[in-house]
């Protein structure tokens, strides 16, 4: 079985729209302008592009970064080669761009399901907040590795369901706090 790793950067009150800039948020680009920068909060990254076999997207989230990552060849060597696939139930094939290497449309939380459930190393969430909370309500997501910005963003979409759910229990495995004020969370769900 494969793992399921949502990686985030979050505001302390659990905000993740618009951390890099996106329009139409009031707060965007809060990630760059609401702490110094410190390279070594975001070393996480790097061991996740490592540690991925895969990225999984939600259809918002690989329009926004196939229109970027892949002239980013510096920065995201390694996931700019791995195979990608975007949950969409509205995504055609002609709508995924050429130069992003091999990138498969699943229809469905039971498609991820039968992902996940089959061979190959971690697959990499990255943004896709909608589609985080949907498997996060179905008991998909394996690990969240959190970059925690301190600051509070009020309204904005959450990373985590808001459905009445039991009580999923998490195991702490890394941690770290920065002289910046962001924290490395890394989160396994116990099962």
């Amino acid at each position: 079985m494969r793992t399921l790793i949502a990686t985030s950067f979050i505001s302390l009150d659990g905000v993740v729209e618009a951390p890099g800039g996106e329009e139409g948020y009031r707060n965007t680009g809060w990630t760059m302008n609401s702490v110094e920068f410190d390279p070594a909060a975001y070393e996480l990254k790097g061991t996740e592009q490592g540690e991925a076999s895969a990225i999984l997207l939600g259809r918002k989230s690989y329009e926004s970064f196939s229109a970027v990552w892949p002239s980013m060849t510096e920065e995201f060597p390694q996931y700019n080669a791995m195979p990608k696939y975007v949950l969409s139930t509205t995504f055609r094939d002609k709508d995924l761009v050429d130069n992003w290497g091999e990138t498969s449309i699943l229809r469905s939380v039971a498609d991820v399901a039968r992902l996940r459930a089959g061979e190959g190393g971690p697959i990499s969430i990255h943004g896709s907040g909608t589609m985080v909370r949907s498997l996060q309500e179905h008991q998909l997501i394996d690990q969240y590795n959190l970059l925690v910005f301190p600051v509070l963003l009020g309204a904005g979409k959450r990373l985590f369901s808001q459905s009445d759910l039991a009580a999923q229990k998490l195991e702490l495995v890394d941690s770290v706090a920065y002289p910046n004020g962001i924290q490395k969370n890394v989160f396994k769900v116990q099962r």
